[in-house]
């Protein structure tokens, strides 16, 4: 037992320190004997999986419920939240395999763990009839003995699953946490009534206003035609995010996709019309100060998400976002920005264009350039194309890149971020859209939860194309662990001959590799799409090479 004059003197902070509770995590593992960690990796734990390494204990990145049941010895499993998602305490693939265990009374230490969502800190979350107790390392200073207990409760009396979340306040260093803390915006008014008058009084004095349409501005009554008529009508510059990709036709002069950060800044005003401000939006931090900020969302939760924290609404409004915005534009008759806004931000766009259109040129040391790779898909998507995400770097370069066609041709998993959900989001949207041309943008990480959907490709006779972004890695999570962290440890996967599978199920294969210039890119693509025409499923295996850039990004 610890008592409170042992752990004083362990809470005092040395601002200076690289050290982190990852550390102090791996070696209560070393000393219960454990000598490996599964895990699916992720931001949420890299600290965990790091310091595990540099201690010699094996961190392999796939789980293995026979290695307890063989050697007799404590099991520890680590999973990240659903990347990026920070409300997932753990990732949606881990909490079947939890369950297993217990029912099987396999002890078990499953660690993970979101980032604390500001002013809405995150409990224990595994559902409760999953794990024989939940807890959390609330301190550094008590980590240890929190998660000594907890190996002891998975082993003792009927032995079976513990969950033990690690907020990442505790597990990285002092350093990191330090610089993602930041004083909230001076408060505004909020809740005022007769919402859409003020909102239309607001955005009608607004030199800089923005609008950033999420996914539930796609949800019933409203047609996803007459939001984009009243999108148009308002002519105030809109970025769209989720399922309202594709809202806004491509060419749209509305239609913003790059530098939202910055233009986010910039604004005088903006209005979230069913966006939330969660991660995407850095939990509110994003806006300029003084900025006023409408936020329309049918769930008063996500409509007040760190609120009070980092940001405060002018002006919050329960309700359809959509029927908010087709109100607004009745009553704004008219309006539109002012000109030299938009063209700012349009300079910005196309700058921004420019820049990946060069970059995309630029050979890696080996493989393909991602970029090169997706700009060729984007030349050639038809009208009728219908893109499925599944996956981390990979899709986050395509949303660069790639413009859905229509409303609703853009369907990726969420804030939830659950990967594996290529498979079946492809076969469903094939079956509802018979027409469409459905491409699954798969990670090679991602593409291992549901290749074998290939089998009910085939078997159904649903011809769907799967481009698999190969780069050997969790990149997602690589991006950001090796640079803060020295290692690259449980990121790695293999370049392997995921296009051989899909033919073995009886669809259709091939492969892009090093040496292939845009011609010799753009013609597997075209063949690709000949088999797909024909009635037959296809992978297209995209070896990729190492690139920078999403270099910064992270994945928590």
């Amino acid at each position: 037992k610890v008592t409170r004059a042992q752990v004083a003197p362990m809470g005092q902070v040395d601002t200076a320190s690289p050290r982190h509770g990852g550390e102090l995590v791996a070696e209560v593992l070393r000393a219960h004997g454990v000598p490996v960690l599964f895990t699916l990796p992720g931001g949420h734990i890299s600290p965990v999986l790091v310091a595990c390494e540099k201690i010699g204990i094996r961190v392999v990145d796939t789980p293995a419920r026979g290695h307890r049941r063989l050697r007799r010895r404590r099991r520890v499993a680590a999973a990240s939240a659903s990347p990026p998602s920070p409300r997932a305490p753990v990732s949606p693939t881990a909490v079947t395999a939890v369950k297993n265990a217990q029912m099987a009374e396999s002890p078990c230490c499953l660690l993970g763990g979101p980032g604390r969502s500001p002013g809405h800190p995150s409990a224990p979350s595994v559902p409760g009839p999953c794990v024989n107790r939940c807890c959390r390392l609330r301190a550094c200073a008590t980590s240890s003995p929190t998660l000594r207990r907890a190996i002891a409760t998975a082993t003792g009396g009927t032995p079976g699953p513990v969950f033990v979340e690690l907020p990442i306040d505790v597990l990285y260093p002092f350093h990191v946490v330090q610089k993602e803390l930041g004083a909230p915006n001076p408060p505004g008014a909020a809740g005022e009534a007769r919402p859409v008058q003020l909102c239309s009084e607001l955005l009608s004095r607004a030199q800089r206003p923005l609008v950033l349409v999420g996914s539930q501005a796609l949800l019933p009554p409203t047609p996803a035609e007459e939001l984009r008529s009243a999108l148009l009508s308002l002519g105030v510059p809109c970025y769209l995010g989720g399922a309202a990709r594709g809202l806004l036709p491509p060419e749209c002069p509305l239609l913003l996709r790059h530098g939202r950060r910055e233009a986010l800044r910039q604004a005088d005003l903006v209005l979230l019309a069913g966006t939330v401000c969660d991660f995407r939006l850095s939990y509110g931090r994003l806006f300029g100060r003084g900025a006023a900020v409408v936020a329309v969302n049918r769930d008063r939760a996500q409509l007040l998400r760190n609120a009070d924290v980092f940001w405060k609404p002018r002006l919050a409004v329960q309700g359809d976002p959509a029927s908010f915005v087709l109100d607004l534009a009745r009553a704004l008759q008219g309006f539109a920005a002012p000109k030299e806004w938009l063209e700012r931000l349009r300079e910005s766009d196309s700058d921004r264009d420019r820049q990946i259109r060069a970059k995309a040129l630029v050979p890696p040391p080996c493989h393909l350039n991602p970029l090169l790779l997706l700009q060729a898909l984007e030349q050639l998507l038809p009208p009728q194309s219908l893109l499925v995400a599944d996956g981390g770097d990979f899709v986050g370069t395509a949303a660069y890149v790639l413009r859905p066609r229509r409303p609703l041709a853009w369907l990726d998993p969420g804030p939830f971020g659950t990967l594996g959900v290529g498979g079946g989001f492809a076969l469903g949207a094939k079956l509802c859209r018979p027409e469409a041309e459905v491409w699954v943008l798969y990670g090679d990480g991602s593409l291992g939860f549901s290749l074998m959907e290939f089998d009910t490709f085939v078997r159904h006779k649903v011809p769907v194309i799967a481009l698999v972004g190969n780069d050997a890695g969790w990149t997602q999570i690589s991006r950001e662990q090796l640079p803060l962290l020295g290692s690259a440890v449980g990121c790695r996967l293999s370049y392997s001959d995921y296009h051989a599978v899909a033919a073995a199920l009886g669809g259709r294969g091939d492969t892009g590799d090093v040496g292939d210039i845009e011609d010799r890119v753009l013609a597997v693509l075209r063949a690709a799409q000949a088999e797909c025409h024909q009635g037959h499923p296809v992978l297209v295996n995209a070896l990729l090479g190492p690139s920078d850039f999403r270099e910064g990004s992270v994945s928590v």
